[in-house]
């Protein structure tokens, strides 16, 4: 069994609809999804602020370049442009995490470097991450409830459901 955790945001457009359309995309593989969070955007590019959520994934078929792959299609789908690195988009989706068999991949490659290079020092993948799996370890970081507790989440409110 592969097992992925998902961050997905939107600050494009109709940002509750670009994640409730990934969300129904991803289909049968989800097993949770957080409540959706507004997040002030991250990085040095001046924007709108994000919705994001957390999703937790499974499916015995996808390894873990097969949950980018779909990551890179709900993106193509909800009509992502790559023209400013970390600026506005429909919708942004990485894979956070990857378990296969209940083992954490592990992976420096630049195309999927698991986890996530980042995750450790972005609230707004924790936060939605520890509303639907409060234990969860971010491998090579330790608890995500030990990473949130050491940042500042004053600017991260809860803005609703994906339905």
């Amino acid at each position: 069994m592969s097992r992925a955790v998902l961050s997905l945001g939107s600050n494009v457009g109709d940002r509750r609809a670009h994640l409730q359309k990934a969300v129904a995309s991803l289909g049968k593989s989800v097993r949770a999804v957080s409540r959706i969070y507004r997040t002030p955007p991250w990085g040095p590019v001046p924007q709108d602020d994000f919705y994001n959520i957390a999703v937790i994934a499974e499916d015995d078929t996808v390894d873990a370049q097969g949950w980018l792959s779909r990551c890179q299609e709900l993106e193509q789908a909800a009509g992502r442009e790559r023209s400013v690195r970390w600026g506005p988009r429909t919708l942004d989706a990485d894979v956070i995490t990857v378990e296969v068999h209940r083992k954490p991949v592990v992976s420096a490659d630049p195309v999927l470097t698991l986890p996530h290079p980042r995750a450790a020092e972005r609230a707004f993948v924790l936060v939605p991450w520890a509303e639907i799996d409060p234990t969860a370890d971010l491998p090579g970081a330790g608890p995500i409830a030990d990473l949130i507790a050491a940042m500042d989440v004053s600017g991260i409110t809860r803005a609703g459901y994906v339905r």
